[in-house]
């Protein structure tokens, strides 16, 4: 692992940035929400502020592994499989970065708590659009860049969404 590590997610410019000693180590696409910013449970809107990753998931599980409820269903995503699923399903692949809110009222605690929303950071379908929003309140990335990221945090590194 990189020593002092952290993330910084730019909605406007739908990018994450992993910065190791203070300098950009990678970038990546995401997609965050459709709604757009905002910390309200319930609103599929991305929290913005100061978090840190809570739980790590998805330890060497297999690329396009399908989770529900953060648990892996047995199931590997295909475009052949999704099409025998029901539409619209949020597909949460591969391995899961769950956050934690660090500003009490604002993203921690009461109807505004990221870890309370389930909020994470994981795979997508390959086929996703990244570079704009689309997501229900998560920060989409693609497979080989969660699991390429996944393997440089711990829990505890903080993550910036502004």
């Amino acid at each position: 692992m990189m020593t002092s590590i952290r993330i910084e997610i730019d909605l406007a410019c739908q990018q994450l940035a992993l910065l190791a000693g203070g300098h950009v180590r990678a970038h990546y696409a995401i997609s965050s929400a459709r709604n757009g910013p905002g910390e309200r449970l319930h609103s599929e809107c991305t929290p913005r502020g100061a978090h840190v990753i809570a739980g790590r998931i998805g330890m060497g599980a297999a690329l396009n592994t399908v989770f529900a409820g953060r648990v892996p269903t047995g199931e590997i995503y295909s475009a052949a499989f999704a099409a025998t699923q029901p539409p619209g399903r949020d597909w949460i692949l591969t391995r899961i970065l769950w956050l934690s809110g660090c500003v009490p009222g604002f993203n921690q605690g009461g109807d505004c708590d990221s870890y309370a929303r389930y909020i994470y950071l994981h795979g997508t379908p390959d086929q996703t659009a990244l570079g704009q929003i689309g997501s229900r309140g998560c920060i989409r990335m693609r497979n080989a860049d969660i699991i390429a990221l996944f393997d440089l945090v711990e829990v505890g590194t903080p993550v910036m969404i502004r």
